[in-house]
């Protein structure tokens, strides 16, 4: 959708910032954590508080002025921005400073729930339970209300979260393209991908992308979220005649936008293992 989208999520509580101190001393709070490859963070910690564990990661930013605190829900951490020639120690004592903020934020983190056999997900306004067959193959595939995953165990994560993007491709691929057609209009690419701000966009060229997570909203709510980004192919922007031409795509605009407000947050922890 359009950069300015109401579909971001929630607007963001104030941060802290501080422009630094010098801090060395290791602090029983945290727990360090291994960089992934590739990754730009500076380092990763663990820090427990009100006995939940929450990643704290640090980043390096040049244009940064002082230490900042952000929020980041989707990916269930707490991000600490470093101005240049401010070291980790400095961050970790800042994040220890504002120990309460942080402790506020984890009380809005749902729960990772990872998948595993025996889960009910959510799937287009059902409950689906995951069955796992390891002695069986073919994949994974839907019967009745249940998953079925065959394979190795250590696979089956991977398997389910793959199954419900192809999922959520074929859903949103058909009703966009028939959408896009309604209006005469031609949509270049249609990408799905797991967006953590939006759950949706569109760009000036007609290039689509969704969160494939909508597969686990109700059936109505993805469907309002393709007309959405469907009606910016033709106003991308989001005027009276912007919402007109939405709800011409689709019903239940204004009680998809109140679901997805109230619980799109909640679609994030699924998949997630805990830290």
């Amino acid at each position: 959708m359009a950069n300015n989208s109401f579909m971001g999520q929630r607007r963001r509580p104030l941060m802290p910032s501080f422009p630094g101190s010098h801090f060395r001393k290791k602090n029983p709070y945290f727990q360090n954590v291994a960089n992934d490859p590739g990754t730009a963070p500076r380092a990763k910690q663990v820090m427990t508080l009100k006995d939940r564990r929450v990643l704290v990661v640090y980043q390096s930013d040049r244009r940064a002025r002082r230490i900042i605190l952000r929020f980041d829900h989707g990916h269930g951490r707490i991000v600490v921005v470093l101005p240049k020639r401010v070291s980790v120690a400095q961050g970790r004592r800042f994040a220890l400073l504002n120990r309460g903020w942080i402790r506020d934020r984890i009380d809005l983190l749902p729960e990772p729930i990872p998948f595993r056999p025996g889960l009910k997900i959510p799937f287009l306004g059902e409950m689906l339970r995951i069955r796992h067959r390891p002695g069986e193959r073919g994949g994974v595939w839907r019967e009745g209300e249940e998953i079925i995953v065959t394979g190795q165990a250590e696979h089956l994560a991977r398997r389910v979260e793959d199954w419900l993007k192809r999922e959520a491709r074929r859903e949103i691929e058909k009703r966009a393209y028939a959408k896009a057609e309604l209006l005469g209009k031609r949509i270049s690419h249609i990408t799905i991908r797991d967006g953590r701000s939006r759950w949706g966009s569109c760009s000036p060229k007609g290039r689509l992308s969704f969160s494939w997570r909508l597969i686990m909203a109700p059936r109505s709510v993805l469907d309002y979220v393709v007309a959405h980004e469907v009606a910016h192919l033709r106003e991308l922007n989001h005027g009276p005649k912007f919402w007109r031409l939405t709800a011409e795509l689709t019903r239940q605009v204004e009680a998809s936008r109140t679901w997805l407000n109230e619980h799109g947050i909640s679609l994030h922890r699924y998949g997630l293992n805990p830290v």
